[in-house]
């Protein structure tokens, strides 16, 4: 289990004025890209796992968290554990502290303790509870006025505030060529603790995102998902062109301590074993899936499973859907002059393609890309090629032989 054996010190504000000042520095000092986090629990509830949702709405994350029994609040301060190690938070601030009952603060003081999180109680009084007295007493604190530590904020300025970045990509449909590779007919291959090359040393080159899309891939797994092993498989699916199969052989231990690397094995059927370098966007969200084993279980399991047993979520297409990423789609026809527009939008094809195959015999069909564009090439010499223009014809295509 995963304990930080030191944690800091919790800190107790007194506010005994309930000044409004106090409370907008509180909300004005939440950054979660900078690790510092103010919670407002929700009012009129003292409920230990609303109070975990609240934490992991600060993060970002959509709750309540499905795939869990209904009122089991193990697995919520787990994942709230897992993104706050992983996201590097190190600041959490609790406003309306005095009115957490005993249960509720234990189970705050068990995530600074798993997670070595600083922690500032606001409390709204001149003196502090006695419940809270009583709980405190065993962990390391100290007092300070709310003058001191929440400095009044600049007050609103009368001017409209300035527009949010506009985002090109939001809301469209991102077609992402490494997706084509995902779907895959054949098993899981044996366990395997080999050392692996690199990626590149094997003449494998997964495609690359353009930097405005690698972003919006980034902001869109991070917001769509409070379950770790979802956002972290499709993110390593995304930028390793991986199949299904090969990614179910990763592990805990594939994944370096500062999620750098990670090693995807493969029992020859593609193109053997490789470690593959990851993209600084992607490292945070390895990094929780990991940290969700290691909080749970403390050892080291399929990395892109969830030792915290969640039932009935979504496969990992349906996934990528929700999210609106999928492999490039066939051409949609021309619509003839005068025809109705289609009622709905045509459903996503996912394509089953045997471009990375090392066997020809490998897939039961040669083609069944069902109209989809093939990858693009993934090797020094096809790359090169397709930059001069001719790229081989049928890329990707391999004649069907079946096994004698």
């Amino acid at each position: 289990m995963l304990v930080c054996d030191n944690p800091p010190a919790v800190t107790v504000v007194l506010d005994p004025g309930d000044d409004l000042v106090h409370t907008r520095a509180a909300l004005a000092a939440h950054a979660p890209g900078d690790g510092r986090l103010t919670v407002h629990p929700t009012p009129g509830t003292d409920s230990v796992l609303t109070l975990a949702y609240d934490v992991l709405a600060s993060l970002g994350k959509p709750v309540p968290v499905a795939g869990y029994r209904q009122f089991d609040t193990a697995p919520a301060w787990t994942l709230a554990a897992a993104w706050i190690l992983a996201t590097r938070t190190s600041h959490l601030m609790l406003l309306r502290a005095h009115f957490l009952t005993p249960h509720r603060l234990r189970a705050v003081l068990h995530l600074r303790q798993r997670t070595g999180l600083k922690v500032t109680l606001v409390c709204h009084t001149r003196h502090v509870p006695a419940p809270m007295r009583r709980v405190l007493a065993a962990v390391s604190h100290h007092m300070a006025e709310a003058a001191a530590l929440l400095p009044a904020a600049d007050p609103p300025s009368p001017a409209p505030p300035a527009p949010a970045p506009r985002r090109t990509l939001a809301n469209r449909w991102l077609s992402l060529p490494a997706l084509t590779t995902l779907c895959a007919f054949d098993a899981a291959t044996r366990p395997c603790q080999c050392t692996a090359p690199m990626a590149a040393d094997r003449d494998f080159f997964a495609p690359v995102l353009p930097a405005l899309t690698e972003a919006e891939v980034a902001r869109r797994l991070h917001r769509a998902t409070a379950h770790p092993r979802l956002a972290a498989e499709l993110a390593t699916a995304v930028f390793t062109a991986a199949s299904v199969t090969q990614l179910a052989t990763a592990h805990v231990r594939d994944l370096a301590p500062d999620a750098s690397t990670l090693t995807l094995h493969d029992d020859g059927l593609r193109q053997g074993c490789m470690t593959h370098h990851v993209p600084a966007w992607a490292r945070p969200l390895l990094l929780a899936a990991a940290f969700t084993w290691r909080l749970a279980s403390g050892t080291g399991g399929a990395l892109f499973t969830d030792p915290l047993g969640s039932t009935n979520l979504p496969c990992l297409t349906d996934f990528a859907e929700s999210c609106k990423l999928r492999p490039p789609q066939p051409p949609r026809p021309k619509r003839r002059k005068g025809a109705r527009a289609r009622a709905k939008p045509p459903e996503t094809i996912w394509p089953f393609s045997p471009a990375h195959y090392a066997l020809s015999w490998a897939m039961r069909e040669p083609d069944l890309m069902n109209g989809c564009p093939h990858p693009p090439p993934h090797t020094r010499r096809t790359i090169e090629a397709h930059k001069r223009g001719w790229p081989p014809p049928h890329f990707g295509q391999r004649p069907h032989h079946p096994p004698f």
